[in-house]
């Protein structure tokens, strides 16, 4: 059973003005005559799924959601109010960019009910912006919390991108100054990572600059220092929250709670079985418009695999998750062991605790490569 029963729903615009050189989602640029097929197709999708209680969160991510016309958006709540229900305190959360923000368009998704904005800021340094492959300016940027919450929105998130090589320390601290006087209620900082098959992967393989760990772990600990300094509650690896303005949807993904999917690529989690979207735009539409779910495969999660899974998610907690049953085999293995003695993991009868952050998908894993008990 999960530790946490709120059910929550995913869905996926694949959208873009352009793939960013570090993005493997599933998305599409160029395809923008495709978009009212692919709502249909969504519609359908959504009426594809068994019966479920009641929504507590939606997160509407992409690619670009924020690209698409505010009237499309609401009509898949709609849909998800109508098939299942939406709680009225539910959190529903939309990606958007800085250079698709304008007032009329806040107000709009405010009155098609979104609650929550989560702006791919990434850095408010133009020149990173640059590297990053972003179509928005910093002065853009700057904006967009005050349009934001004039509008309505309830909560509102800043996402940050470290590490990109032509970002210095300075640059960084000044991106964070930046995001902090925005007064957000909620900032995501994440590293640069080169992911396989990118834009980002080729150029790193023919020998051009990556990120650099070092300089990361640098900017890590000052993004932590400063958000924290500023009153944010570190609460997740890698996001900060003023009081009451945590993202429910991952909280809940986090805890092993169910979550529903829609979209290209979406993946999601209900009664044990782990279930994904097929990747390529057409197979999904084509799969769909004939009247079959879009799967490109599902798992049955076994207990043991779901034990691993719930602490694998749960160390990226601050406070931890609870030890369960792999508290004491994880105090077996010599990996876990070094890190206990170097101070990084922390392993009671009650809880497991990632005690550095730095080290949290160390010991992520760790856990995943444990060995299940002996049968008693």
């Amino acid at each position: 059973m999960p530790m946490n029963t709120r059910l929550s729903a995913y869905v996926h615009i694949p959208f873009c003005g352009r793939v960013c050189p570090y993005c493997d989602f599933a998305v599409v640029a160029g395809q923008d005559d495709l978009t009212d097929r692919y709502f249909e197709a969504l519609l359908a999708e959504i009426d594809m799924e068994p019966p479920a209680d009641t929504i507590e969160s939606v997160f509407v991510g992409g690619g670009t959601p924020s690209r698409v016309d505010p009237q499309l958006l609401g009509s898949v709540l709609d849909r998800l109010e109508s098939r299942f229900g939406l709680s009225d305190a539910a959190e529903v959360t939309l990606e958007a960019n800085p250079e698709d923000w304008t007032d009329e368009r806040a107000h709009a998704l405010v009155a098609a009910g979104f609650t929550r904005v989560s702006f791919g800021v990434q850095s408010f340094d133009d020149a990173a912006l640059a590297e990053l492959g972003r179509a928005h300016s910093s002065a853009q940027a700057q904006e967009i919390v005050d349009v934001a919450r004039s509008a309505g929105f309830r909560s509102i998130s800043l996402d940050l991108i470290f590490g990109t090589p032509v970002e210095s320390v300075e640059s960084w601290r000044s991106t964070l100054e930046t995001a902090i006087g925005r007064q957000p209620d909620h900032v995501s900082t994440y590293a640069l990572t080169v992911e396989r098959g990118t834009e980002l992967s080729r150029l790193v393989h023919a020998g051009g600059d990556g990120p650099d760990a070092d300089d990361q772990a640098e900017k890590y600990d000052l993004a932590r220092e400063l958000l924290t300094g500023a009153g944010f509650e570190h609460y997740e690896v890698s996001n900060y929250t003023r009081p009451g303005h945590e993202v429910i949807y991952n909280l809940n993904t986090w805890a092993q709670g169910d979550y529903l999917a829609f979209g290209l690529g979406a993946h999601g989690h209900r009664t044990g079985v782990r279930r994904r979207n097929v990747r390529r735009l057409d197979a999904y539409l084509d799969r769909v418009e004939a009247g079959s779910r879009p799967e490109a495969g599902a798992e049955e999660v076994t207990e043991w695999d779901a034990e691993l899974e719930r602490v694998f998610l749960g160390v990226r907690l601050r406070s931890g998750v609870a030890a369960g049953s792999v508290g004491p085999v994880l105090l077996e293995d010599l990996e876990a062991q070094a890190l206990i003695m170097a101070g990084k993991l922390e392993v009671t009868e009650e809880r497991i605790v990632a005690t550095d952050p730095l080290f949290t998908d160390a010991v992520a894993r760790v856990v995943l490569g444990l060995d299940p008990p002996p049968a008693a």
